[in-house]
């Protein structure tokens, strides 16, 4: 008895399928959870690192754009913080919110271009003989360290809400559902964080 004829695929047919596949696979991904994924990435799954990294990439950007005010400062630190996600994944350990580990990822990165950017901008118009004003340059650069830094000084809770509702843009209901918390509760946050981020700018900008 002959065995029975397997299904003969030409070449453009071997694509299509492949292209299908690959296509309609990463998209299960985006059904998973932060944490979900993060497992699966930690685990040597690329499809999972990738399709992490794909969800927060806009947000990340928008985030260094906020704490940064040169675009291309902003735009090094955004790709310096995927670079990031991607070596580091194994220090989050699912004992905090994803988007939480993130952001203090993000924040601490910015600080951290921040000064070599403003470093190598010191250096460039001490050769360039006064070509701009050094001293306004210095003031901004001091202006914006401060505000990261006064930023960091909030408590957790508070730095993610006013990230996600200033930086990213979320509504409060949205925080509050992917925070599990009440709505109040996120107002809240948001007003003191924002109160407390006023107060110490003034008196940071009248010492």
């Amino acid at each position: 008895m002959q065995p029975p004829l397997r299904p003969q695929f030409g070449d453009g047919r071997l694509r299509q399928l492949g292209e299908t596949v690959r296509t309609a696979f990463p998209a299960t991904y985006a059904r998973l959870s932060d944490a979900d994924l993060a497992a699966r990435a930690n685990l040597g799954d690329d499809l999972a690192l990738n399709a992490l990294i794909e969800r927060y990439a806009s947000k990340v950007s928008k985030m260094t754009a906020h704490l940064l005010d040169d675009i291309e400062d902003a735009r090094d630190a955004a790709q310096e913080c995927l670079l990031k996600v991607s070596t580091r994944l194994r220090q989050f350990r699912g004992e905090a919110h994803f988007s939480t580990w993130l952001h203090r990822l993000v924040v601490n990165t910015c600080r951290d271009v921040g000064a070599r950017q403003q470093l190598r901008r010191t250096e460039d118009l001490d050769l360039a003989d006064g070509a701009t004003d050094p001293s306004r340059l210095a003031l901004i650069a001091e202006l914006r360290r401060e505000l990261t830094h006064q930023i960091s000084r909030l408590s957790a809770e508070q730095q993610q809400v006013l990230v996600l509702r200033d930086a990213f843009g979320f509504s409060y209901d949205e925080i509050a559902r992917s925070l599990r918390v009440p709505v109040g509760t996120v107002k809240s946050y948001v007003h003191r964080a924002r109160l407390s981020l006023r107060a110490n700018l003034e008196e940071y900008a009248t010492a």
